[in-house]
């Protein structure tokens, strides 16, 4: 479990090798701003979505405390609301979210309403858990790097290794040590294909409804589209897969084919100001040392996070 002072502690490793108060945590020269800063990082958020609810503690959480269903947009607002924030934000914003999420975390707690893979039903779950915490971190980490790699060039082992390492500090934001993590990028590599093969992520009841309604659409003008349900279901394991009943026949792996195809095509000549996501664009404006993010940026942050500004923020 995650406490409260394993979280200080980790936050105060993070800010004693931050390269400064206005940069934040990362930086403009870090592999992890090059990869997170792509709109097209977005072409993995269903998939890291997924595999969270593969795990049966997770998909418990998230039936039980939180409105995914009935707020989709907002449930999407405030995840990348955060992870932008620990990504992009100054040192204080930074610090601010990861106190912000590990308190909501800690109020997430409960039991296992059934039996579930390994875990008994009546079971205690908590959202500070490390072995929790240590897959959702896994599932960013490792989704956004694949998103990339599906369209742009893909890093060099070297790139790979220090990606490995930042997200390393992206995880300390969680609260989670050095010793919570593997020390690389291949540890890393076979933590995550040892957690698709176990049956510690198992598709539970739960996870399968929740997974229904938000790409089967509850409401048909949010249903995502075909080509990107399609892709979605290509970049899980099959055993997954299959667990949340997705199918990926020929005539679906073609429409997600044909879309990836021109997204390749497209999206590398796109102009920065419409292929970076807002909260990049105003850590730019930040080190600029402008006093606010412009207009065009104020837009797309309300896109990705919900509102215009991602360092403005009463303190919680």
């Amino acid at each position: 479990m995650v406490t409260g002072y394993d979280l200080e502690w980790a936050l105060d490793q993070v800010r004693a090798n931050a390269p400064g108060p206005v940069p934040g945590v990362f930086g403009p020269d870090t592999v992890t701003w090059r990869i997170d800063r792509e709109a097209v990082i977005f072409l993995g958020a269903g998939r890291a979505l997924l595999l969270q609810l593969a795990h049966p503690w997770v998909a418990a959480a998230i039936a039980e405390h939180s409105n995914t269903l009935a707020d989709p947009i907002g449930r999407f607002h405030r995840t990348f609301d955060i992870v932008f924030a620990l990504v992009f934000g100054s040192l204080d914003r930074a610090m601010l979210s990861s106190r912000q999420l590990h308190r909501r975390h800690s109020m997430i707690v409960g039991q296992m309403p059934e039996t579930v893979g390994p875990f008994a039903v009546g079971s205690r779950y908590c959202a500070n858990d490390i072995p929790s915490l240590r897959w959702v971190h896994a599932t960013l980490v490792e989704t956004a790097l694949m998103a990339h790699d599906l369209v742009l060039p893909p890093l060099s082992v070297e790139e790979r290794e220090r990606y490995w390492t930042e997200s390393r500090t992206f995880g300390a934001l969680f609260g989670l040590t050095g010793d919570d993590l593997p020390a690389d990028w291949s540890g890393f590599a076979a933590y995550a294909a040892a957690m698709t093969q176990s049956d510690t992520l198992t598709v539970s009841p739960a996870a399968r409804e929740i997974a229904a309604q938000i790409f089967g659409g509850a409401r048909p003008w949010l249903r995502p589209p075909r080509w990107y349900r399609a892709l979605t279901a290509s970049l899980l394991p099959e055993r997954l897969r299959a667990g949340f009943g997705f199918e990926l026949d020929e005539q679906h792996a073609k429409s997600a084919d044909n879309a990836l195809r021109w997204i390749k095509r497209i999206y590398p000549k796109l102009p920065d100001r419409l292929r970076y996501v807002g909260p990049y664009q105003e850590a730019q404006a930040r080190l600029r040392g402008e006093p606010q993010p412009d207009w065009m940026t104020r837009c797309l942050n309300r896109a990705w996070i919900g509102r215009p500004q991602m360092d403005v923020r009463g303190k919680g």
